[in-house]
């Protein structure tokens, strides 16, 4: 079994920060990419930040300049680090990981989601 763990979600003001974190636990062989998504009141789910394995990054342009996503390895963790926040950014985020399970091979594994609202 598998299981993703968001943490760090809040109300805030605009321009105030937070960080996301999320945790894999469980029994895997590795964990791939991982990512976080978004989802507001509305709208379709967006993918809002992604890291390879390999460190490399890739961010949507409307959190490009405010977001860092980074993740440890060693503690199967990822974090998003979101600067300038705007009412826009007001979502649920929910972290993902692409992860490899003896005999069962690779599949992509989602976390139950965290509150972001973001308001003056």
């Amino acid at each position: 079994q598998v299981q993703l763990m968001e943490s760090g979600g809040g109300l805030v003001q605009p321009g105030e920060s937070l960080i996301l974190s999320c945790a894999v636990s469980g029994s895997f062989r590795r964990i791939d990419a991982m990512g976080w998504y978004r989802q507001a009141p509305g709208k379709q789910r967006e993918a809002v930040a992604t890291i390879a394995s390999s460190g490399g990054r890739s961010y949507a342009d409307s959190v490009k300049g405010r977001f860092t996503i980074s993740r440890d390895n060693a503690k199967n963790t990822v974090s998003l680090q979101m600067n300038s926040l705007k009412p826009e950014d007001t979502a649920v985020y929910s972290c993902t990981a692409s992860i490899v399970r003896a005999f069962l091979g690779s599949r992509d594994y989602w976390g139950q989601g965290t509150q972001v609202t973001v308001s003056s």
